[in-house]
């Protein structure tokens, strides 16, 4: 009996920590982006709904524990980007070319090649110089509400020493009792909390296209899909990477319309699905994907008491807890930019540009942190100098088996249409 409901829980337990981890950013990109509550709550259901609906299908045609989520990076993208010019109907248009390079991708190898290519401390630098600003959310919390962030900050740092996997949970939800104790506001009412689908016409501009489209694409591929598809290969399984990216490409596709930026694979929840904890036998873990995806799915009918929940509280304290989420995935980026002394002032170069948030013609920092970092290592590299792709990086928490080695490139070559590295842990591997 034990046997079969391990893989049940273990997929409950993937659809909990990931949801709960990591919603705070979601929403707080969405909202950047441009989108009112109804429109946050929308897209937050969208996503949930997607990414169940991804993960249960690969699963069971697969029968693999190809966990799916929602991107946190490209949400925290969305935070350091802002509202593009045009408003929320451009950012969804942005969303929904973002979901179709995710397709191409699968359909076309070279694609996947390219994006292998960016070398592995720009693609750090870029991504730590996206989480930044979030990242210092907590500090600023504990100046401007130091009764109120202090607790949450507390418990999360005993939580993480003590129970990583649920520091974010306990810390979210001691923030939620800091508000409830700090006098929740009247008038919220069944309506408010009933999840709904609010669709939005796409708009598109070039400097959305260039300073939205493309960074979200670059950031949701090296930091989820392509670490991802590393974490199964380390625990045996051969998956079929083409056939992953157009599934989650499919579901960004369904979600953006209602709000959704990004759907792909998952990483660490995924280690939670696909590890020996999920079950003894690899071959029935599949089914803790199936259930994580249908776990998702439910989570997704609280998407507007979620949203209710941000939009009560102090902007600043949801910030510090989405901060919290995010401080692993900083350091791992910040390591992975600095490791080769050869390309470490291009890192710094592109952390700079990407976090002094400019905005150059309507294109956002992240897209100008990544030129100015190829530029500068293709201006001073010294003759002979190799500078690594962004696919053998730093350390990452996901399972040691899923760094580089020659038996796991092999078995991602052979899986999928994607050719590049598979062993990719260049920045943080997000849920």
């Amino acid at each position: 009996m034990a046997g079969r409901t391990q893989p049940l829980l273990a997929g409950v337990v993937t659809a909990l920590v990931g949801f709960a981890s990591s919603f705070t950013v979601v929403l707080a990109g969405l909202r950047a982006a441009g989108a009112s509550d109804a429109q946050a709550a929308s897209g937050l259901l969208a996503l949930c709904v997607a990414s169940g609906l991804a993960a249960a299908w690969l699963g069971w045609r697969h029968r693999m524990p190809m966990s799916v989520a929602w991107s946190t990076p490209g949400a925290a993208l969305l935070v350091a980007t802002g509202s593009p010019p045009g408003g929320w109907p451009v950012a969804v248009g942005a969303f929904l070319v973002s979901g179709l390079l995710i397709v191409a991708a699968g359909l076309f190898p070279p694609l996947g090649r390219a994006v292998a290519a960016i070398p592995k401390p720009v693609a750090g630098a870029m991504l730590a110089g996206v989480l930044l600003p979030l990242c210092t959310a907590p500090v600023r919390a504990l100046v401007e509400l130091p009764t109120v962030a202090g607790p949450v900050v507390v418990g999360w740092l005993l939580l993480h020493r003590y129970a990583r996997r649920w520091a974010v949970p306990g810390a979210l939800l001691v923030a939620v009792a800091a508000i409830a104790l700090t006098g929740p506001p009247a008038g919220l009412t069944g309506a408010a909390l009933t999840p709904s689908v609010a669709l939005t016409v796409p708009a598109w501009n070039a400097s959305a296209l260039v300073g939205l489209a493309l960074p979200l694409f670059l950031v949701t591929m090296a930091a989820q899909n392509v670490p991802g598809m590393a974490v199964l290969v380390g625990y045996g399984y051969r998956p079929p990477f083409g056939a992953a990216l157009r599934a989650t490409g499919l579901a960004s596709l369904l979600a953006a319309p209602a709000g959704g930026h990004a759907v792909n694979l998952a990483a660490i929840t995924a280690a939670l699905a696909a590890g020996p904890d999920a079950h003894p036998d690899p071959e029935r873990r599949w089914v803790a994907s199936v259930t994580a995806g249908v776990g998702l799915a439910v989570l997704g009918l609280g998407a507007g008491v979620a949203t209710a929940l941000v939009a009560v509280a102090p902007p600043i304290l949801i910030e510090a807890v989405a901060g919290l989420a995010l401080l692993g995935a900083l350091a791992t980026a910040l390591a992975s930019a600095v490791t080769d002394p050869r390309t470490r002032e291009a890192a710094v170069v592109t952390f700079v540009v990407t976090a002094s948030g400019v905005t150059l013609i309507g294109v956002g920092g992240a897209f100008w942190g990544l030129v100015a970092g190829c530029l500068m290592l293709l201006l001073f590299r010294r003759a002979g100098d190799q500078v690594g792709t962004h696919s053998s990086a730093g350390r990452s928490d996901t399972p040691t088996a899923s760094r580089t080695r020659p038996s796991e490139t092999a078995a991602i070559r052979s899986a999928g249409t994607y050719t590049a590295p598979a062993s990719t842990n260049s920045v943080e591997t997000f849920r």
